[in-house]
């Protein structure tokens, strides 16, 4: 075996009608160039559940130079490949797709672009002008789509990335491998695009290719799989190394500067700057200071929900978690500081994704549920004491003119459909943590017939389980629910505070409109049509406060934007010192949480 100088690994599932005249047929054509001592085909089985680890090991007894890798557990085409490569004995390492689609006459070009020296990595291409292939649009289509992003967003000066005709040195392997992340069908392309980042020779060359059996677009693979980890290494390539300590503690205020200008986007300076002049400056800070209690009761409920999941942190840094996440909601898209905080309890306390978005997901339905519950009582509340023609022209925004009014209607509506959708996924919620079903696997099995789904969903298996811990636990789900209502009932006492302050009596009528209003204002915030909900809220608030009390359109406008500026200047302040108190760089996050799994399959040599 020492003599070997090429190890051809053929990665192989389920491939029993196939996998016999593959051997069969690489072992001819490498016999044409290379001495018969100087090669080893490998079959690289990874999981099978068919009858190909016993093809594959009884031509293994049969003939010296072919050998079986078996794996137990499901490792993916990637890690089937790494796993393969680690244990071949050659310094050409070559793979190439079962299926035979590329024509085997371009073996030799391959293996001895490494073999001779002159390249340390070779892949063949479907997409060099004086190539000939037959590229169907429904294999072509997505190909160029996918292989112009990695072209845009990583640099590559390749043409094609995915085809499975591709040759590497032990040496760029052994230096390359450890750097890739992905362990399924991108890993090929993020070695190439690595290879090229560091420096190493690689030769791009024509060849004729033929595709085999159908092929259609798979959601799941093509889209969630191949999409997704385009992003992350053109983060990890391109962003990651930009971002410093220095620069993320001036993004940081960056960010601060940002969302005041967005407010200002939504609303008049002047008017807030008016209205504030005529306020009660003494109990603006109160409604301040109010607002203030409710972000350690934050951390207090995130640490509830996080204990239920079996993990245990200190209130105080769930509380700074808290803040940056939410002042990230302030000007990221769609709510995308969410994400911030799974990168910073992954990164500071080893939480892993799955359990944090989950508990992000936990603490969402929470707030829906008790904004939704709020708003509900309070507005039968009104019903029965004969304001339900009042309230029926308020939410219809037929009382209240102009720009607000507008505004104000689109706010209750999303409110009321936000509303419905907390009820509905609490009930399926505690619906599914008292059945045995999984519907997470059956549901991706719809969309996707490739392997990478079983890693999708286990994922998103682990992702329901924790949510399923928390609603099945008793006592945690009464500390997360009397939790929410004192957050939101704070939420609703800063309001009131202001009304104060401007000078208005807090009536049991106006106490009651007051968190009618902020509990839809909450609703309307939650799908991100403007950024931290500005000028929803205030709508909302405005087209139900001004019909249903005394105070007028001007007046509860005003209110409503002195009470939403406070409550987003309490959450930048806090946020901003909580990046410098935990010192958060979402570079240093990203690069903290990347998981490695122990995969320890068998090898049958």
């Amino acid at each position: 075996m020492n003599d070997i100088e090429v190890s051809v690994v053929l990665p192989a599932y389920n491939e029993e009608d196939t996998i016999e005249r593959t051997v069969m047929v690489t072992l001819d054509t490498l016999a044409d160039f290379l001495p018969a001592d100087a090669f080893e085909v490998i079959v690289a089985e990874d999981g099978c559940d068919d009858r190909t680890p016993d093809i594959a090991t009884r031509m293994a007894e049969e003939d010296d130079r072919v050998r079986h890798i078996h794996s137990d557990s499901r490792l993916g085409r990637g890690g089937a490949l790494e796993y393969a490569f680690e244990r071949a004995h050659g310094d050409t390492l070559v793979y190439f797709d079962t299926d035979l689609a590329t024509d085997m006459r371009h073996l030799e070009e391959l293996v001895e672009s490494v073999r001779s020296g002159g390249y340390d990595v070779a892949t063949g291409s479907r997409w060099l002008p004086e190539n000939r292939a037959d590229r169907p649009a429904k294999r072509g289509v997505p190909s160029i789509g996918f292989n112009t992003l990695v072209r845009t967003l990583l640099r590559s000066d390749l043409q094609d990335h995915q085809c499975g005709f591709k040759a590497l040195s032990r040496t760029a392997f052994e230096n390359l491998g450890p750097k890739v992340e992905d362990e399924h069908w991108f890993w090929d392309t993020e070695l190439l695009v690595k290879a090229q980042r560091e420096g190493y020779r690689v030769k791009e060359f024509a060849v004729d290719w033929e595709p085999k059996g159908d092929s259609k677009v798979d959601i799941v693979r093509d889209v969630f799989g191949m999409g997704s980890q385009i992003l992350r290494t053109f983060w990890e390539l391109s962003v990651s190394p930009r971002i410093t300590r220095r620069v993320s503690m001036g993004a940081g205020t960056l960010l601060v500067v940002v969302a005041l200008l967005l407010m200002t986007q939504y609303l008049n300076p002047q008017t807030v700057l008016s209205e504030m002049a005529g306020a009660s400056p003494g109990l603006v800070a109160v409604s301040a200071l109010i607002y203030a209690v409710s972000w350690p009761l934050r951390g207090l409920r995130y640490r509830d929900i996080l204990d239920s999941m079996g993990f245990h942190e200190k209130w105080g840094f769930l509380t700074g978690a808290v803040f940056i996440s939410q002042t990230g909601n302030l000007v990221f898209p769609a709510r995308l500081g969410d994400g911030v905080r799974a990168y910073v309890v992954k990164a500071r306390r080893s939480i892993p994704y799955p359990s944090g978005f989950a508990s992000l997901a936990v603490e969402r339905v929470f707030d829906l549920l008790t904004i939704t519950v709020l708003a509900g009582t309070v507005m039968l509340g009104l019903a029965a004491t004969g304001s339900a023609g009042e309230l029926l022209s308020a939410v219809t925004g037929n009382a209240v003119g102009g720009d607000t009014a507008q505004s104000g209607q689109t706010a209750v509506y999303v409110a009321a459909a936000v509303g419905l959708a907390a009820i509905g996924a609490v009930v399926a919620i505690v619906a599914s943590a008292r059945t045995d079903a999984n519907f997470v696997r059956a549901t991706i099995g719809r969309l996707s017939e490739d392997s990478y789904a079983d890693y999708v969903a286990g994922v998103v298996e682990g992702f329901v389980a924790d949510i399923q811990t928390v609603t099945a636990d008793g006592p945690a789900f009464a500390r997360v629910g009397l939790g929410s209502l004192a957050i939101w009932g704070l939420d609703v006492l800063t309001a009131l505070a202001v009304f104060a302050a401007f000078g208005y009596s807090l009536t049991p009528s106006l106490v009651a409109v007051g968190f009618f209003a902020v509990s839809v204002g909450n609703l309307a915030k939650v799908l991100p049509l403007t950024p931290g909900g500005v000028g929803l809220y205030e709508g909302a608030f405005t087209i139900i406060v001004a019909p249903l009390t005394p105070v007028g359109v001007t007046a509860a406008l005003s209110i409503a934007i002195v009470d939403h500026a406070v409550k987003n200047a309490v959450t930048i302040l806090g946020g901003v010192a909580s990046m410098a108190w935990l010192n958060v760089s979402l570079t240093t996050a990203v690069e903290e949480s990347r998981s490695v799994e122990d995969i320890q399959p068998e090898a049958d040599d």
